[in-house]
């Protein structure tokens, strides 16, 4: 640090500002220190205070300074009263010039740092560098640039307040009217595929771009802070304009803000990873990007929005909210639950599987070598439910497939033409899509990435969010334990296997009677466990002799109850988690009727 004042003979004499640079002497000793001795007379030098009659420079033993101080010449004047600046430090430089030649064409002084300054500068544009207002040079690799008095107090100065605009001229400094910037791409770095060491990821963590921003959002009412290249048209008519519009300076200041609290995020979500890995942080701030405005929620009378996650757990990690539309009326709200739904449970299939949801349930699933019988099948389970239903498949639609969805008949009368909401699945043919676009103007068509396992589902409730780890069982992550006397055959613990992935994605509580891998009838959300028995037997019918029964958790009573009519249908191998008080019923309840009992020893829950 450097500190001095002025010699002088008289204690009211007055001392140079500013330049810091003697007027009439200069005491310079390297690399020794002189100290400034204080009497009862003071004036103010910094941190040091004297009233002595000589003074002395007081310099670290720093060459550089050293040379420039040895030489009295005049500071370069930082003033630029009357002029417009707009300051521009971007990573990102889409439309970069578009923006230069705009502002400089309404009058602006562009100053600008490193690339930034030289892509400007190849794009014809005049541009002044920070360095050349804050008389310091980028320092530690680039880690300091713009984090100075001469920049963040152009930024950060109220125009209406006349002391902000005094200490501005007192130390030369000129405001900035606009400020554009973009960050490090954090978010790109440590989201590659390819990778990225601990330490390159902390190099790519912004710090003066995000100053800038906030000190700009912060002062809107006198600075324009853009930090979308989105945006440049709009601030550009503004300027051009010469409306003081504080609803438009409150908005970009509001997505400044947005945009800094959501690259901070990722770099919390990073680093905790990186730290400690835990899956429930003890704070926990999930950024969310609208996708679209909804034409309303569940009901007409409820406004609804649906929004992308944008954590880095979420990055290509699947799922309808970032499904492509390529046909159809706009996505409603109940639209992305059902679809939700229904993409979830077809992905848990190996086999070729076509799914069919009503109301975030499962009612017809399928799987089959040949993916048009396992549509037919899907559908044949509950026709009605089927109709205006959301059609999901685990493979590509190709042109056959599509003119079996389009023409496919209801199994209920062979004649009405089976009509759906969606279809969604992983990819089409082009023959496939134009088929699909033939069937009706409205059909959603989507397609859509397999949901990545182990994320983190989160529900929201009053006043607060539930947190768990996602429910990615499958029947090959499980054992299927033999309580009962008679031991299923491969093709009955087969259906088994089958019910019980199925009965997963059925809520609570949920029953399902399979057989052949194809879901024959489910019961679902009845506050007992009898009644969606009798629901999923009813639409069974008498394919349910034989069949396989699976139930998301334990059944709590035996005779005279769920397990007993079940076994008096006819069903020949149920499956259920265990765990009741009552197991040893369950168990003695199958053996009367030589029926397979197993346990999981895995509950699915889903309300």
């Amino acid at each position: 640090m450097l500190g001095f004042t002025r010699a002088t003979t008289s204690a009211s004499s007055a001392i140079t500002p500013a330049t810091g640079i003697a007027a009439t002497a200069f005491h310079i000793r390297i690399p020794q220190l002189h100290t400034i001795r204080r009497t009862t007379t003071n004036y103010c030098l910094g941190p040091q205070q004297s009233s002595t009659t000589s003074y002395r420079v007081i310099v670290h033993p720093v060459k550089a300074m050293a040379e420039t101080i040895a030489t009295p010449q005049s500071a370069p004047n930082l003033s630029t009263s009357g002029r417009k600046q707009a300051l521009i430090s971007l990573s990102d430089k889409t439309d970069l010039a578009k923006l230069g030649n705009g502002l400089q064409e309404l009058g602006y002084t562009i100053v600008s740092t490193g690339g930034t300054a030289s892509a400007l500068e190849g794009a014809g544009v005049s541009v002044t560098k920070v360095e050349e207002l804050t008389h310091f040079p980028e320092m530690l690799d680039g880690r300091v640039k713009t984090l100075h008095p001469g920049i963040h107090g152009g930024i950060l100065a109220r125009r209406d307040q006349e002391h902000h605009m005094e200490a501005l001229e007192k130390h030369e400094i000129g405001t900035f009217d606009v400020v554009v910037v973009n960050l490090y791409p954090f978010y790109a770095k440590v989201s590659s595929s390819s990778g990225i060491s601990f330490e390159d990821g902390i190099e790519n963590i912004d710090i003066g771009g995000p100053a800038m921003i906030r000190a700009a959002a912060k002062n809107h009412r006198d600075v324009l802070v853009v930090v979308d290249s989105e945006d440049y048209p709009d601030l550009l008519e503004f300027l051009h304009g010469g409306n003081d519009d504080q609803q438009f300076r409150r908005k970009l200041a509001w997505k400044a803000f947005q945009h800094v609290a959501s690259y901070d995020s990722a770099v919390s979500e990073w680093l905790w990873k990186q730290t400690v890995g835990d899956k429930f942080p003890p704070s926990l701030t999930v950024p969310l990007s609208l996708k679209d405005s909804l034409r309303y929620g569940e009901n007409p009378h409820q406004k609804a929005a649906v929004y992308v996650d944008k954590s880095l757990s979420e990055v290509n990690a699947g799922g309808i909210a970032t499904v492509i539309q390529h046909h159809g009326k706009e996505m409603s709200y109940n639209n992305y639950l059902d679809a939700d739904a229904a993409w979830n449970c077809v992905c848990d299939f190996n086999k070729p599987t076509c799914v069919v949801v009503k109301h975030t349930n499962p009612c017809g699933v399928a799987s089959r070598n040949d993916i048009i019988e396992a549509y037919r099948l899907a559908v044949k389970a509950d026709p009605v439910s089927a109709f205006g239903g959301i059609v999901a498949f685990n493979v590509e639609v190709d042109e056959a497939l599509a003119k079996d969805i389009r023409e496919f008949r209801s199994p209920t009368d062979g004649e009405t033409r089976m009509f759906y909401e969606i279809v969604v699945a992983p990819k089409y043919t082009e023959k496939g899509l134009e088929v699909l676009r033939g069937k009706s103007k409205t059909l959603r068509i989507l397609e859509a990435s397999k949901n990545n396992k182990g994320k983190l589902s989160l529900r929201q409730i009053g006043g607060g969010w539930l947190a768990q780890d996602s429910d990615d069982s499958t029947p090959e992550d499980i054992q299927f334990n033999v309580m009962s006397d008679k031991t299923p055959q491969e093709n009955e613990l087969n259906d088994a296997q089958f019910a019980w992935l199925c009965v997963k994605h059925v809520k609570s509580n949920a029953i399902v009677i399979a057989k052949n891998n194809c879901m024959l009838g489910m019961g679902s959300g009845q506050p007992n466990r009898l009644e969606s028995l009798r629901i999923a037997m009813r639409k069974a019918g008498d394919e349910v002799k034989g069949a396989a029964l699976a139930s998301d958790a334990f059944f709590p009573f035996a005779w005279n109850d769920a397990v007993e009519e079940a076994c008096q249908s006819g069903v020949s191998v149920i499956a259920e988690p265990g765990g009741s008080i009552r197991d040893k019923d369950a168990v003695e309840c199958c053996n009367k009727y030589g029926v397979s009992l197993v346990f999981t020893n895995v509950r699915h829950f889903r309300h």
